[in-house]
């Protein structure tokens, strides 16, 4: 084999079929990784405590769906949030650089504050 195959091997990751790649979808990895922890404990665990096998592994099971889910969401929910922190940052740096010595400039000349409520 060449290099330019061996690149071309290493670079393609785990893939499932009809799905993306799990190294290019973000955070799969870490919940993958995170799953097989939360299952091995709660297997072991409930193991431990019971010595039944095919429960533990029934456990076991549902704490790797369980823990893999959850870590999963939570990171999309936290990546989502830091999108719009990072394009509401974006749209502030753009507007300042487009107002910044005009006429219209907020921070020069601010808006006078109307109430609320009419009276």
């Amino acid at each position: 084999m060449t290099e330019e195959e061996k690149q071309n091997n290493s670079n393609k990751g785990f893939r499932l079929p009809g799905f993306q790649s799990i190294q290019n979808t973000p955070c799969a990895r870490d919940a993958i990784l995170h799953g097989a922890g939360g299952s091995l404990a709660a297997g072991l665990l409930h193991f431990l405590v019971t010595s039944r096998v095919k429960r533990s592994f029934d456990v076991g099971f549902a704490g790797f769906m369980l823990t893999t889910l959850g870590s999963w969401f939570y990171c999309r929910i936290n990546n989502a949030k830091l999108r719009v922190q990072q394009r509401m940052i974006q749209d502030g740096m753009k507007n300042k650089i487009l107002y910044e010595g005009s006429v219209p400039d907020p921070v020069t000349h601010p808006r006078a504050e109307t109430p609320s409520s009419p009276s």
